[in-house]
């Protein structure tokens, strides 16, 4: 008897890659392609789109490897979609577009968002939406949209988040999800519905956008012609998916009062929360609030800098190295005692993110004499990037008065052995890993699971898998990072009016 699986388009705004994912979690086939936005052509110098046709083109591309390779080997129960938040596009009836699909890396919406905090207090915005101010939120296209072509809203049938765009392309049905629509700064989130308010800054109501359908619920079907260009099955249920960062949350498994850190180029660390709690500490401290997978469920996130910080060692400190690059990094930091004989690194690359925003901080490297090796400085940038994961959970602690008694760290950060060690010294927490590294995926195949049948929820899917958890105890050397923590925060004090300076 064949094995079930399903298809997972997982769609970023640097990756594409589609997957065939068994009914026991298993990633059996996969292809990816780049992806990135593009020039308007008919737009200002800087403005950026995503070129819709050609990311479905690239996806039918995959879809057609993934299928060829996984054969007659497993019955294909289903397709679902995820992907990144906040962008999107006006369609017309027929699915074209009214007007191309603005990027997030696009700036012309800074004009808006400098202005919106005079239309309305930013701490109502979170109030409402669980959102700050962002100046590539949704909305902001909406309103960019309606001042300066006005007529793409007049010839626009509605509106559809990146994941609709695609499904529709599959099965021709327009629809929303709550998790994508969390994005776009116009929910009322404690009702996971729209917001009357937010929408009217745009001159829009909820009339104009498409009906609410949960992930998990089947939308259509594949048709004939996008089984002619993916190569899926005509008649293919087309489940619904959402946005990426929902489904790796709701995949790392976490129990209660354990947090989700999602570590890549950026860290988000989460939670899943039973109620909506959008209060003054989360606002001033920077956090985002969006809705979960499943209704009754918010997560509560912090967006920080991490591996990028890496990166930059990597390319600074070890251009010669061509292969088993980390694998040096690590061996080299690892013969570096725990606080890195003094070097100490703020790693805040970017400035307005993560629970140091409000201290304007900025990159600085910090106790530097003629025997500091590069051992050191990516030891200490392990340790730094770990003091600022610690004061993220601090930050989540405070505002929805939890205590974590653990972290499960999933994404490409968490197989890094030595900084996981870091991170379980730094605070003083359990940091647990599980065998399944592409959380994303495995988040969108389960819900596609659930929506064919093989599970009847969420939580009976997550329970039949075999999680093969490894977990980072807290070592000796916590008690000398609990006093180098107390230096970084006292620096970060220290140097507050310098950075404001240079703001």
């Amino acid at each position: 008897m064949k094995e079930e699986a399903v298809i997972v388009f997982d769609c970023g705004s640097t990756n594409l890659r589609v997957a065939a994912v068994s009914s026991s979690g298993q990633i059996v086939a996969q292809a990816n392609l780049p992806n990135g936005p593009i020039p308007q052509p008919d737009g200002r110098p800087g403005w950026l789109i995503w070129d819709v046709d050609e990311i479905w083109r690239k996806l039918c591309i995959l879809c057609h490897n993934v299928i060829s390779r996984v054969g007659d080997k497993y019955h294909i129960l289903a397709v679902t979609v995820t992907t990144w938040g906040a962008d999107g596009a006006l369609v017309k009836r027929n699915g074209s577009l009214a007007y191309p699909a603005i990027s997030w890396q696009c700036p012309r919406t800074k004009e808006i968002a400098n202005e919106l905090p005079k239309l309305i207090d930013p701490w109502e915005i979170f109030r409402i939406t669980g959102y700050q101010i962002i100046s590539f939120n949704t909305l902001l296209k909406l309103m960019w949209i309606r001042r300066y072509v006005p007529r793409a809203l007049e010839e626009a049938y509605t509106w559809l988040m990146m994941p609709g765009l695609i499904v529709h392309r599959l099965s021709g049905e327009f629809h929303i999800d709550p998790t994508s629509a969390s994005t776009m700064m116009a929910m009322d989130l404690a009702k996971r519905d729209w917001s009357y308010k937010m929408l009217s800054l745009a001159e829009l109501d909820p009339g104009f956008f498409p009906d609410w359908r949960e992930p998990g619920e089947v939308l259509g079907y594949v048709t004939p012609e996008a089984h002619k260009e993916t190569g899926l099955k005509e008649g293919l249920p087309v489940v619904v998916g959402g946005h990426d960062t929902q489904f790796a949350i709701m995949a790392a498994g976490a129990e209660k009062d354990e947090l989700i850190l999602s570590s890549g180029t950026w860290e988000i660390l989460a939670l899943r929360l039973d109620r909506y709690e959008a209060n003054r500490i989360a606002f001033e401290e920077g956090v985002i609030i969006e809705a979960d997978v499943q209704p009754g469920l918010w997560n509560p996130q912090l967006l920080m800098i991490a591996s990028a910080v890496l990166e930059w060692i990597r390319e600074r400190f070890y251009p010669e190295l061509k292969r088993r690059e980390y694998e040096v990094m690590i061996q080299e930091a690892s013969e570096v005692p725990p606080g890195s004989q003094g070097v100490m690194m703020i790693p805040s690359f970017v400035s307005d993110s993560g629970p140091t925003r409000k201290y304007k901080t900025q990159g600085t490297l910090l106790g530097l004499n003629l025997s500091v090796t590069r051992g050191h400085i990516y030891r200490a940038a392990l340790e730094g990037l770990s003091y600022q994961f610690r004061l993220a959970i601090e930050v989540l602690e405070r505002a929805f008065n939890i205590k974590a008694k653990g972290v499960r760290v999933v994404g490409g950060g968490s197989k890094n052995i030595l900084w996981n060690q870091i991170r379980a010294d730094v605070t003083g927490l359990p940091i647990l890993v599980t065998r399944f590294s592409e959380m994303t995926i495995l988040g969108a195949a389960l819900t596609a699971l659930v929506g064919s049948g093989v599970f009847k929820t969420i939580e009976e899917a997550l329970k039949s898998l075999e999680w093969g958890l490894r977990t980072f105890n807290p070592s000796v050397h916590r008690e000398v990072y609990t006093r180098y923590y107390s230096i970084y925060k006292d620096i970060l004090k220290a140097l507050k009016p310098y950075y404001e300076r240079w703001a």
